[in-house]
């Protein structure tokens, strides 16, 4: 059976990241990322940076003791240059989803939907942003079922690759994710996602969400 959990809190989050490292590398040793130990040492640093200066929120999925999907982002500062590139304004708070992979045996089994509905349910959230990289095809149509369109590109690293830039507004409605605690909170919002934040301030690769 799988299960989903929520963790928040600086401790609670570097904690878990012994557990995500492994699996992280995994995903994203497979194309069209091909990442190396060089960009899996950088997105330790990123989320270690992360959690002690915004904090972060993790969901994660475990098949029996078997993690097997993460998804992980965090709530912008308001003066965060997404909100300029996303044609919001610069009022609300935004969500930001990191990063979002599921393992390959399980991918298609609904489980990244799961994660990224889990994700979202946060009470007070305007709207969501994310990057997804063009050429991850089944990454971006999984976002386009899910309600994400594209306001743009970037490219965080000037040697970098290039990203779509995506939102999702999540003031119009409600995230009722199945089984969320959040959800039961009655206060989750669904959001846009289609901005994966990816700027000087969010690392990440596109994602196998599903």
């Amino acid at each position: 059976m799988i299960r989903y959990e929520v963790i928040e809190g600086r401790r609670e989050v570097v904690a878990v990241l012994r557990e995500i490292v492994p699996v992280y590398a995994e995903v994203y040793a497979e194309p069209p990322y091909h990442a190396g130990a060089e960009d899996v040492e950088r997105f330790r640093a990123w989320y270690l940076s992360r959690a002690a200066r915004y904090g972060l929120r993790i969901v994660r999925a475990h098949d029996g003791g078997e993690l097997i999907g993460v998804a992980l982002g965090h709530v912008l500062p308001l003066d965060t240059r997404v909100h300029l590139l996303s044609g919001f304004g610069t009022t609300g708070r935004t969500l930001a989803l990191n990063e979002l992979f599921v393992r390959k045996p399980w991918r298609r089994q609904g489980v990244g939907r799961r994660l990224h509905d889990e994700f979202l349910d946060v009470p007070g959230v305007e709207r969501a942003t994310l990057t997804a990289r063009p050429e991850a095809e089944p990454a971006q149509a999984a976002y386009r079922a899910w309600g994400w369109r594209k306001v743009g590109r970037t490219q965080p690293l000037a040697d970098g690759p290039v990203y779509d830039l995506m939102v999702k507004d999540l003031s119009s409605g409600r995230v009722a994710a199945r089984g969320s605690s959040w959800g039961r909170l009655g206060q989750g919002r669904y959001a846009s996602a289609e901005d994966r934040g990816k700027h000087a301030d969010l690392p990440g690769y596109g994602s196998y969400p599903d």
